[in-house]
This record gives C-alpha cells, structure tokens and sequence, in this order.
C-alpha cells in the first residue's frame, strides 16, 4: 500500500503499480491531463470493481449529457455544499471556477447556492438538485413545471437528479474514507 499518498485516511491506498492494467492506464491518463493525481482515483482504487463503475457511471454523467459542463459542475458543487463534502467542494469548486471563469461561484454555491450569483435559470436547476438531497419525497410535477418554464427540457431535467443523486453518493463515499483533495484543487481557477 502506497504510505506516503493522503487520498483518504480510513483505508489503505493502494500502490498505483499494483492495480489492474486498465485502472493504471486511467489514473495514468488522469494524471497527465490535470497534471496530477486526483485522489478520488487513488480513493476508488481500493476497489477496482466499484472504481471501474464509478468512473464509467461518472464519464456518462459528463460526456453525455444535455448539460453544459458548468451547469453539471454547479450543481455537484451546491448538492456538496449541503452534504459538507470537503472533498467534493474543493475538487468540483476548482471546476465550478475554471468552467464558468468565475473565481466566486463556487464559494457562493458551496455556502449557500439559495445567494449565489446566478441566474434564475440555474437557481431552479439547483432548487431541484438540493431538494432531491435534503427532501426527495418533496419532489413532484410542480418542480418540472417550473424547470420547463425555465427551458429545461425532460431529458436535462433527467441529468440534473442523475448527477445530483450520483453526487450524494459520492459525497456520502468520500465522507466514510474521509477522502482528502489535492492541495492544486485549493488554487485552481481563481
């Protein structure tokens, strides 16, 4: 196990040298396109099955999506920001900053999304991503119509609650590990 990482304090790190070939490749990859590498890789390594599904599930949310990516980024970082996921909030708050090339937003969202400079538009976005975390029972045909006036269609409605309802598992998995954000997140895109 690779002593000298800090990914995550309540489980063994393991050595990057150690892993299946396809995870060391993604890592590999990862570490190349940041310049670093982020420890929710080293975190999720400890169990190459749950990493590759992770990952995979992760890449669906990104990739194909009828989100922008600063909208995607937005709302991880306001459903952190209600579940105090430090991890979370340092790591998506650095792309909150770089895709919406605004050094504040992400504070604002970490804080309080409810004060945060954005527009009605995402506020409604985000109403429906925070109460899917703290309330999902509350959930009904009202906050689509509201989404829908705002111009979001089914399917981005579909994508806020998928990355919404993947980032409180996360949240939740990053809180167990007490998963530790690389140092470069604290800096980036300010």
């Amino acid at each position: 196990m690779a002593e000298d990482v800090d990914a995550m304090t309540r489980f063994p790190v393991p050595d990057v040298e150690d892993l299946p070939a396809d995870l060391r490749e993604r890592i590999e990859a990862e570490t190349e396109r940041a310049g670093f590498t982020p420890n929710v890789f080293l975190a999720y390594a400890y169990r190459p099955s749950q990493f590759r599904a992770f990952f995979q599930y992760y890449d669906a949310l990104v990739e194909d999506s009828d989100l922008t990516r600063e909208e995607i980024e937005m709302i991880i970082v306001a459903v952190s920001g209600v579940n105090d996921c430090y991890y979370c909030n340092v790591a998506h708050g650095a792309l909150v900053r770089i895709y919406a090339e605004d050094p504040l937003l992400a504070d604002q969202l970490v804080s309080n999304y409810r004060n945060a400079d954005v527009s009605d538009r995402h506020r409604r976005m985000l109403d429906l991503a925070v109460e899917l975390t703290e309330n999902q029972a509350a959930v009904d045909e009202d906050d689509f119509e509201r989404l829908h006036e705002a111009g979001f269609s089914r399917r981005e409605i579909w994508d806020i609650g998928a990355v919404a309802a993947f980032f409180n598992l996360s949240n939740r998995m990053a809180q167990l590990a007490d998963m530790r954000p690389n140092e470069e997140f604290h800096t980036m895109g300010r």
